[in-house]
């Protein structure tokens, strides 16, 4: 049961102004509590609830997103570690998980207050970097882990292992280990495959090998996936989903497992993940 839904927002003020206030009059009227992150609360009633998005977990049954995927990338992190349902509305360019039209909206809370919506469970990971032998950062994403060089003109050199078995060195401008989410992502466009987001595994995709036989790999999500940056002459930076990054240190590792949380999506009505890839990817256009 729905009775406390968080409104999380890119901010676009004319959007925002325009859309929000309508749908919290809405969700009122059908006795469901309603809170707003901070950047949205900028764009509504200064009196309606407002709470920074990492503290909406503990508070809200249904996270309601109006953005782009980027948008729900944040919220996903920030709510992750609770049970939330997500229903990310496109506001944006592409949408691949927001991929709810403003016109579906409201037929689609009609069904989630009753029970009848269909859902998407997704897996995330954990990345964490280990400094001296210690961890000293983890940070749970929903698309990916990326790790990439600092200057322009180098590549590159470090070692991956699965489950501590020695894949190889690479030499590359970088790497993503990404989810099955993520695989519409950064790693597709780097040359890695489109997998069912559904699945449980993990992408290994190089950025620019060097050797063309470098290729994706594609591992199962009870894999550790260790990256060792020793042979690394130039500074290796890591980011997550694109949106939050650290630098590494000579000698860190970063290692990226399953997550124990995962990110339950509300899926459109009567749309299926291979027709939004067609509407997305242009497929069967000539």
């Amino acid at each position: 049961m729905i009775r406390a839904a968080g409104i999380i927002c890119k901010p676009i003020r004319d959007t925002v102004s325009t859309v929000v206030p309508p749908l919290i009059q809405w969700l009122r009227g059908h006795k469901v509590e309603v809170f707003v992150d901070k950047e949205t609360l900028e764009c509504v009633d200064p009196a309606v609830p407002a709470l920074a998005r990492e503290a909406m977990g503990e508070k809200i049954d249904l996270a309601i997103v109006l953005g782009g995927d980027g948008t729900l990338l944040s919220a996903a992190r920030a709510v992750g570690s609770h049970n939330v349902l997500m229903l990310g509305v496109n506001l944006g360019a592409l949408g691949f998980m927001t991929s709810v039209t403003l016109a579906e909206l409201y037929p689609l809370l009609e069904q989630i207050l009753e029970g009848k919506h269909r859902t998407s469970v997704r897996m995330m990971l954990e990345a964490e970097v280990h400094h001296n032998g210690k961890s000293n950062e983890r940070q749970i994403a929903l698309n990916d882990a990326v790790i990439n060089k600092g200057a322009i003109a180098r590549m590159l050199d470090f070692d991956v292992y699965i489950d501590r078995n020695h894949v190889g060195r690479y030499r590359a401008d970088g790497l993503i280990v990404a989810t099955p989410t993520g695989s519409t992502a950064y790693s597709l466009a780097a040359g890695g495959p489109i997998v069912d987001p559904e699945l449980d595994a993990f992408l290994i995709t190089p950025i620019c090998p060097h050797m063309l036989t470098n290729r994706p790999l594609v591992v199962p999500a009870t894999s550790r996936i260790d990256l060792d940056f020793a042979a690394a002459e130039e500074p290796v930076y890591a980011t997550l989903d694109g949106q939050i990054g650290f630098q590494l240190q000579a000698n860190d590792r970063l290692t990226v497992t399953k997550s124990e949380h995962r990110t339950t999506l509300v899926r459109p009505p009567n749309k299926t993940y291979f027709e939004v890839l067609r509407n997305k990817l242009k497929w069967s256009e000539r």
